[in-house]
């Protein structure tokens, strides 16, 4: 499914374990087209279907800009490259760095799923070529036509973590550093869930990311899980409110760590009965948010939490 949104931006449904799930974002700008937000190989039909849905050829998309390297949003790049030969991938110097070396990356989400469900789930990954990846800094802008794109490093889900503002929607694209925004179970109230998944969940780095977020003032925020909100000072606050719960998490798993292998288990458990409502829809994502958490106690004070 794919929905035209904000001006010049269309929201696509990668339908990654579900429907409105996980999105990919198609910009146009005068005929041209720019990605932000590749999901897995398998969506590579998803993203084709809408180009040709507005009539735009594949020699005129220019970029394929990624937030961070995890699978649902950077698995297809490779995929994608292929089909369209004159675009350049965008990504944070760490993420570059990943996608163009994946081997690691690929060999440890194996042996979490197996061989047989890690390719049901992402397909194929391969290694991108350096002359086709341009890294960014922080503060980093680059100009696609009219329209200018500003990269601010925003490091509390992922260390190598990029949000993306829009000139011409005055929009972020923020990944995962603003949560996780399913329609499905949104009510009168906004319902957005961080994601604290493992291994480089950071509580203080987290709120920084979103006030770095917000200080760009955007008019819209492109979540890929799962779209575009425009109620943006009550996301901030429901965020940080859920940011506060994971963060006492993190604090009671730090001083409980003599539980051991049961301590995620434990986590989890508390993240389920503080979201009863909603438990059973975000059962997968309260497990990751749990692992993380457990991760991130039993880090060393010396490496920054």
């Amino acid at each position: 499914m794919m929905t035209n949104q904000s001006s010049s931006v269309v929201t696509i449904d990668c339908h990654y374990l579900k429907p409105k799930f996980a999105a990919a974002f198609l910009l146009i700008h005068k005929g041209r087209a720019t990605f932000i937000e590749n999901n897995t190989t398998h969506a590579v039909p998803h993203l084709l279907n809408a180009l040709e849905k507005y009539e735009i050829q594949p020699e005129k998309v220019d970029y394929l800009i990624v937030t961070h390297a995890h699978l649902d949003h950077a698995g297809g790049t490779s995929a994608l490259l292929d089909q369209f030969k004159n675009a350049k991938v965008v990504a944070h110097p760490k993420a570059a760095k990943t996608l163009c070396s994946p081997e690691r990356l690929i060999q440890s989400a194996k042996k979490v799923y197996g061989s047989g469900p890690f390719e049901k789930l992402y397909g194929e990954i391969r290694p991108l070529p350096e002359t086709r990846v341009l890294r960014v800094n922080d503060g980093e802008s680059l100009t696609w036509g009219e329209r200018k794109f500003s990269f601010i490093y925003t490091l509390g889900h992922a260390s190598h973590h990029i949000c993306v503002h829009d000139s011409a929607t005055e929009g972020v694209f923020t990944g995962d550093a603003f949560g996780l925004y399913y329609p499905e179970i949104q009510d009168k109230d906004l319902f957005i869930l961080p994601s604290t998944s493992p291994i480089d969940y950071d509580p203080i780095e987290a709120k920084k990311s979103v006030e770095a977020i917000l200080n760009l003032h955007p008019k819209t925020l492109f979540l890929t899980h799962f779209g575009e909100v425009s109620r943006v000072q009550e996301a901030k606050n429901e965020l940080l409110k859920n940011l506060d719960i994971h963060e006492a998490l993190y604090h009671w798993a730090k001083a409980n760590l003599q539980l051991g292998d049961e301590l995620s288990k434990v986590v989890e458990n508390r993240l389920k009965n503080t979201y009863s409502n909603r438990a059973q829809f975000l059962k997968l994502d309260l497990e990751l948010n749990a692992q993380g958490i457990a991760f991130a106690a039993r880090k060393p004070v010396s490496q920054g939490l």
